[in-house]
């Protein structure tokens, strides 16, 4: 928020100090950067997760320290000493004790350390070198590897392929991505890099199903040359699907992608992962259909119900001058992995290999209730 993010890539590149990001902090630190370790937390990369829970030192920029970044708060970064910086004095020592509170600006601090800093380089190179090959070990033992898992076969569309279509198909284009709150949310998160800052518009800790579609709204108005697209599930998108009528008046050229698994699926994940796939309220079936009820707000409507379908669908609404909307049929099984279950730390974290159920980690074989 204070325009700090210049001042965070000098200054990690100069120490070669690796960076995670909290879900409201994405594009804060380049997303293809190769010190950039992804998302942290309970839905964090594998990754960031083990740097934290491992380093010596973290350095905290902004960041205050909630429970879907820290988990189980006397697991959390245990062999490390704690350099905060945060502009609200109540924020330091609030969940987390620090050994070095800085009641700063962002940019201001930054600023002042780079200074202080000068050309100081790491006084030991060889240990950093072994950090980040460590790093790297982690990185590639945690890949977001879904297709290993894929629950239904080669002709189900997996959620986290569309994520990263829409990425490859547009990070040319510095597009602006909204979401809703769900699975989805957390996939875009996972898959999408971000790499400037105020590009990821979410409600984070407020957990707002429907903020996604007026937050683009909004976002289109404020850029309106700008791509600006909503990345929605199929339960959130219906809370407040009505102001397509004023996008459609306005004709302001939002793109909205219903990833559309026939379930309110982070709740669902819940009930599959940590009791017993005793469904309650999560199995939406089928819904509506998002392509007709598009056209019948005057916006332009696209489905992809295979892998094949994904990228044309994308690329004609990309096309399409005015709003467009996207619906892509998706595997209801999947889940969203790395997941830190409830009272635990970051480093009991389970990776799609692990299930707690002790079957297979996507819901292969469920019973629906």
């Amino acid at each position: 928020m204070s325009g700090a993010s210049d001042q965070l890539l000098v200054l990690a590149e100069r120490l070669r100090i690796p960076v995670t990001n909290t879900l409201m902090g994405l594009g804060g630190f380049p997303g293809v950067h190769p010190l950039f370790l992804g998302l942290l937390g309970m839905h964090g990369l594998y990754q960031a997760n083990k740097a934290v829970e491992e380093a010596d030192l973290l350095v905290a920029v902004g960041a205050r320290f909630d429970d879907r970044v820290t988990g189980r708060l006397d697991k959390f970064a245990p062999k490390a000493r704690i350099i905060q910086i945060d502009v609200d004095p109540t924020s330091i020592h609030k969940r987390v004790n620090t050994d070095v509170p800085l009641v700063a600006d962002a940019r201001q601090a930054l600023g002042a350390i780079l200074e202080a800093l000068g050309e100081y380089p790491p006084h030991d190179q060889a240990a950093r070198r072994l950090w980040l090959e460590r790093i790297a070990a982690w990185r590639a033992e945690g890949a977001l590897d879904y297709r290993r898992f894929a629950p239904e076969g080669p002709e189900v569309i997996m959620p986290q392929m569309v994520i990263e279509t829409l990425y490859e198909k547009t990070k040319g284009l510095d597009p602006i991505i909204t979401t809703e709150v769900g699975q989805h949310q957390m996939w875009a998160a996972q898959y999408f890099l971000y790499e400037k800052p105020r590009r990821f518009i979410s409600s984070g800790g407020l957990g707002v199903m429907g903020f996604g579609l007026p937050a683009a709204f909004g976002a289109q108005v404020a850029r309106p040359e700008a791509l600006v697209i909503d990345i929605a599930g199929d339960g959130s998108i219906l809370m407040n699907i009505q102001e397509l009528v004023t996008i459609v008046e306005e004709n302001l050229p939002v793109k909205v992608a219903v990833i559309n698994n026939g379930c309110l699926g982070l709740v669902r994940q819940w009930q599959e992962l940590f009791y017993d796939r005793s469904y309650s309220g999560t199995l939406l079936g089928r819904g509506p259909d998002f392509v007709k009820l598009a056209e019948a707000f005057g916006a332009k409507g696209f489905r992809a119900s295979t892998p094949a379908e994904v990228g044309p669908a994308i690329d004609a609404a990309l096309a399409a001058p005015g709003p467009a909307v996207m619906e892509f049929i998706v595997s209801r099984d999947a889940l969203v992995y790395p997941m830190v279950p409830a009272g635990g730390g970051l480093g009991d974290m389970l990776p799609y290999k692990t299930s707690p159920t002790g079957g297979p980690p996507d819901g292969t074989g469920r019973t629906d209730a």
